[in-house]
This record gives structure tokens, C-alpha cells and sequence, in this order.
């Protein structure tokens, strides 16, 4: 029986068709740049925006319309799996991701909560199997319960500590059993409110002591999963250890973990932390730790984390001109949609109509970013504006060849004024904007 039924089966029609329920520029076997579209996207359903948000805000109940909100909460979870399946069925989204909390409820002790987990992951196998596709992430949510007040591995309670390396601990066997590609840590509560009662040094010790224990508990049970960060600067916490990208890679560095963790960018995080998606996803690749990223976009006139479906085609192009850049492109990663529909958009075909959205945008930014690559447009202006390095003096100090001195002689030898060439980045900017339009 369809939990949707009044939703087809979404094929590629091209830009020329009027029918909503069809891609107007995903085209899963078009290739680009030696690829597939469905190769280089790897597209990825949120189990927990799509089938558990409510429309829930801080001024209102939830508004969604769910044929399974009158269930019990294991039943609700069961019937959450078809449906999980058949959404992926009918958009031909080959991942899905989740947290613990999203596809079991919470029982009154962790051995209540774990049989709750088997219980649906049995389920989830059985769907895997029969259908083919795949899970891109799993994790835990160490943030909604109430124990997480504190924080959890950062918590000041050394209880709550051993409750979430408990947790961790079950969510990579469930990754195991499941063959999840990647294991995400995002740190929703892990920092702090005010540096007033913080002990920040212990705090940060025992966040890389869990991230440790992680990586030794998954080598223990043969768990080959990429190990990913999401990065995120603050909300629900004032300040989180995870700031951003180069605060993570610091972070790394410092507890000996860089080579074990890439990072999982995510783009409204992105901007919460003052940043664009694509300095972000630069920063992550030219450290060689980009991984995956977490699909969506803010509203620049909110100051909150708004995880609204991808649709700014100027964000979705350069994302991807950074992940063609990259070393093996996503890699084991994948594009997941971390997105909801809006609280107005509460009907079920809205989530259909939304993934389509955002699957269409990557898929012209994907066209956008090659077209960018093959005809040089982006390198072409960058080599030019740092030709001088490439010669003369320029070619001398990227050698090695100079010193403070040697520098000092320079200059004073010199008779002419120092002459600047113009950026003309408003013309840049016009000339990407014809190639995203020519698509």
C-alpha cells in the first residue's frame, strides 16, 4: 500500500515541461566531466526533516499532515521506513541519513532504547536489501534529551559522558550493520552558554577523548565508514567547539585526529558563522578534508538556522565548481538534503515537490560548475591576477629566494611607482551569472 499515492514516480523531462512531479534538469545518466549526474551528486534524503519534523515552530504547533501521526510511536517508526523507501523509490535518491532518535523512540533506559533500535534496523536492512539503496550516514543525537542540558561529551557531568559514549558505541554497530558509507558527529550541544563556569580546556580534552574512543571502538568491530565533523558556530549553544571549518582542522590537528575525520560542510552553517557555502567547502578541500555536505540554504534576514531546501543557483554552482575541484570529487560523501519544507508547505506531495527543488538546482550548478572548469572561465581569471608570481621577482619569492633584506634592496632600487591592475569583479560576476543562465 502507497503512502503516497497520489505522487508518480518522478522522471527527467527536461527544462521544457510544465509537469511538477518531474526533473527539469537532473538527469541521472547524463554525464559530466567523465561522470554521471547521479555519480558526482549522490543525493541524499534527511530521515529527520522529512519524516519526523512536524512544521513545529517556537510560535506555533506543527501544521504537517501525516497519514502516520496517529500511530503509536513504534508503530509510527515502523511505517516511517516505508516511507523513507518509498520517497527514495520515487525520486530515485539512492542515500538516506539519520540520528538514533529519528527512526526509534526513546525507551525508559538505554537496553529499552537499543532493543527499539534493532527492532527498526532490522527493518531498514530488510528495505536496503530489497530495494538497493544505500545509507549514506547514521549518528547519534546527543542534544534532544533533556540529560544533554549540559552538553554530552563536553558535559560537566561525568555520567552523561559514559551515557553518550554509550550511545556512540551503538549507533557505530548500527552503521556496521547497515553498511553506512560515512558516521557523522555533529556537536549540537558541545559548548558553552558562558565562559563564566566553563572549564573550556577540559571540556575540548574530552570531546577529542570521545572522538578517540570512536575511532578505536570502530577500528575494534572493522566499521571502514568515513569518520566526518559537521561544523556549526553556535545554536543551541552560544559558542560551539565546531565553529566552523578552519576552527575544526585546528581542533583536529591539535588531538591528532586529521587523519581520521573529514569534515561534513553544511551550508546554512556556513553563513550562521559569517561565511559563504563555497569558503567554507575551499577552506575543507584545500586542506583535503572535504567529505560530504549537508545540503540547504539560510535566509539571510533570520538570524537562525533555517535548513530551507537548496534553490539560490549562484550558491548551488560554486558549491559544485568546489567539489569538482576536489580530489575525487565527493568521494564517499554525498549531497544530503539537511532541509525542510516550510511550516505553509504541510502537505505530502510538498516533500516531493521540495527534494525536487533542490535536486534540480544542484543539478544546474553541477552543469554550471563544469562548464565553468572546461572553459577555464574561473582559473583563467585567477592566473591572470596572480601572473606576477609566476616571473621575475615574483617567481624569486615563491622560490625561497628572498629575504627581508633582499626585499628592502628591491624596493629602494625601483624608480617607478607601484602600479595595481583593477579585480573588475563586477564583470566576473556578470560573466558567471551568463554561464549559470546558459545551462
Amino acid at each position: 500500500m502507497s503512502l503516497f499515492p497520489n505522487v508518480p514516480k518522478i522522471q527527467y523531462e527536461g527544462r521544457q515541461s510544465a509537469n511538477p512531479f518531474a526533473f527539469k534538469h537532473y538527469n541521472p545518466q547524463e554525464v559530466v566531466l567523465g561522470k554521471t549526474m547521479e555519480q558526482h551528486l549522490r543525493f541524499a534524503v534527511a530521515y529527520w526533516h522529512t519524516f519526523n519534523a512536524n512544521g513545529t515552530d517556537p510560535f506555533g504547533a506543527g501544521t504537517a499532515v501525516r497519514s502516520w501521526d496517529r500511530l503509536s510511536p513504534l508503530d509510527k517508526a515502523k511505517v516511517r521506513v516505508e516511507a523513507n523507501f518509498e520517497l527514495l523509490e520515487k525520486l530515485n535518491v539512492p542515500f538516506y541519513a539519520f540520528h538514533d532518535a529519528d527512526i526509534a523512540p526513546e525507551g525508559a533506559s538505554l537496553a529499552e532504547t537499543n532493543k527499539n533500535i534493532d527492532a527498526i534496523v532490522a527493518k531498514l536492512k530488510e528495505f536496503q536489501q530489497s530495494t538497493g539503496k544505500k545509507l549514506l550516514w547514521n549518528t547519534a543525537n546527543l542534544f534532544t534529551n533533556p540529560r544533554y542540558v549540559h552538553g554530552a561529551s563536553t558535559s560537566n557531568n561525568a555520567e552523561v559522558f559514559a551515557y553518550s559514549a554509550a550511545t556512540i558505541k551503538k549507533m557505530l554497530e548500527v552503521g556496521k550493520e547497515l553498511g553506512a558509507e560515512n558516521y557523522v558527529f555533529w556537536g549540537g550541544r558541545e559548548g558553552y552558554e558562558s565562559l563564566l563556569n566553563t572549564d573550556m580546556g577540559l571540556e575540548l580534552d574530552n570531546l577529542a577523548r570521545m572522538l578517540h574512543m570512536a575511532v578505536d571502538y570502530a577500528k575494534e568491530i572493522g566499521f571502514g565508514a568515513q569518520f566526518l565533523i559537521e561544523p556549526k558556530p553556535k545554536e543551541p549553544t552560544k559558542h560551539q567547539y565546531d565553529f566552523d571549518a578552519a576552527t575544526t582542522l585546528s581542533f583536529l590537528q591539535k588531538y591528532g585526529l586529521k587523519d581520521q575525520f573529514k569534515l561534513n560542510i553544511e551550508a546554512n552553517h556556513a553563513t550562521l558563522a559569517g561565511h559563504t557555502f563555497e569558503h567554507e567547502l575551499r577552506v575543507a578541500r584545500l586542506n583535503g578534508v572535504l567529505g560530504s555536505i549537508d545540503a540547504n540554504q539560510g535566509d539571510y534576514l533570520l538570524g537562525w538556522d533555517t535548513d530551507e531546501f537548496p534553490t539560490d543557483l549562484y550558491s548551488t554552482t560554486l558549491a559544485m565548481f568546489e567539489i569538482l575541484k576536489n580530489d575525487g570529487g565527493i568521494g564517499k560523501g554525498g549531497v544530503n538534503f539537511d532541509a525542510k519544507v516550510r511550516r505553509t508547505s504541510f502537505e505530502d506531495e510538498d516533500l516531493f515537490y521540495a527534494h525536487i527543488a533542490g535536486m534540480d538546482s544542484f543539478a544546474h550548478g553541477l552543469k554550471a560548475a563544469a562548464k565553468l572548469i572546461e572553459d577555464k572561465v574561473l582559473d583563467g581569471i585567477v592566473d591572470d591576477r596572480y601572473a606576477s608570481y609566476r616571473e621575475g621577482l615574483g617567481a624569486e619569492i615563491v622560490a625561497g629566494k628572498h629575504s627581508l633584506k633582499s626585499l628592502e634592496a628591491y624596493v629602494l632600487g625601483q624608480q617607478q611607482p607601484i602600479k595595481n591592475r583593477s579585480g573588475r569583479l563586477e564583470q566576473i560576476r556578470q560573466t558567471l551569472n551568463e554561464v549559470i543562465y546558459s545551462v
